[in-house]
């Protein structure tokens, strides 16, 4: 499978390290801040400033997508003018993911984003939900969580919380919103209090938590790297193209909008477990 990397940071370079390791074959990236013209990826794939000035992007099956919130949008727009699939693994744009969406669709092309890639996380997801229908008759039980990311972090709340809590608030009837910020009072007994903490060089935990005054039942999710993020993101890719497995080429894409709810989905299905 030939893979694009737009956006050649931490992320991109470690999706490159596990694509080489799966088998598959970076043909290029794009970094806007690069610093030398004409430089080559530690694949030895050429490295372009822009995706319109990127001509190996013609021999891509997919590009995996990892920049910043005010860039994803355009990139994703550009990709799909060129009938290349995206996997987008960037957050804090999703007020645009409507029209995103759209332009997509109008492409004939093809999107797969995901708030968080990690497979652990996506299974996460939903332990978390059905624990919040079991939780939801009992009142006794209030709900809340937090989560931690590293200091770099340019989104506050993270994708994966919003999700998170999105999913919690759907299995639920007593809560009807979030909060995500500090509160000057007590929460009202609908919503769920769930506040950020930027630190360190924390990859990422996320926490929820049903309480009584019984007792405290909490579920975690603690990312000790990126790898995850990028081992995840990378079976998206492999879903999203078509592409039987690690080494092989890429099928006719998917076309559509997608989520890793759809890739995984399939996976759980096809080996009979989580509904």
């Amino acid at each position: 499978m030939n893979i694009a990397l737009i956006g050649y940071g931490k992320m991109g370079r470690l999706i490159e390290s596990k694509a080489l390791e799966r088998g598959h074959r970076i043909i290029a990236a794009v970094e806007p801040y690069m610093q030398n013209s004409g430089s080559a990826a530690a694949s030895g794939a050429p490295v372009y400033q822009t995706i319109a000035g990127a001509q190996a992007l013609e021999t891509a099956d997919i590009a995996v997508e990892f920049t910043r919130p005010d860039s994803a949008p355009d990139n994703i727009r550009l990709l799909a003018e060129r009938k290349i699939p995206v996997v987008c693994g960037t957050t804090g744009w999703y007020a645009l993911l409507d029209q995103v969406s759209a332009g997509v669709r109008s492409a004939g092309s093809s999107l797969l984003w995901a708030s968080n890639f990690s497979l652990g996380v996506n299974i996460f997801y939903r332990i978390a939900a059905y624990a919040a229908r079991a939780f939801d008759p009992f009142p006794e039980y209030d709900v809340g969580g937090m989560e931690t990311h590293h200091n770099k972090k340019a989104d506050s709340p993270s994708g994966t919380a919003k999700t998170l809590v999105e999913k919690v608030l759907a299995a639920m009837t007593r809560k009807k919103r979030a909060a995500w910020d500090t509160l000057d009072g007590p929460p009202s007994a609908d919503t769920i209090h769930f506040p950020s903490l930027r630190t360190g060089s924390v990859p990422g935990v996320h926490a929820l938590l049903f309480d009584s005054p019984a007792d405290t039942v909490e579920i975690t999710h603690t990312a000790r790297s990126r790898e995850g993020f990028a081992a995840g993101a990378l079976r998206a890719a492999e879903w999203l193209a078509n592409c039987p497995g690690p080494g092989q080429g890429a099928g006719k894409a998917r076309a559509g909008v997608f989520t890793m709810e759809d890739a995984l989905g399939e996976i759980l299905q096809q080996g009979g477990n989580l509904p």
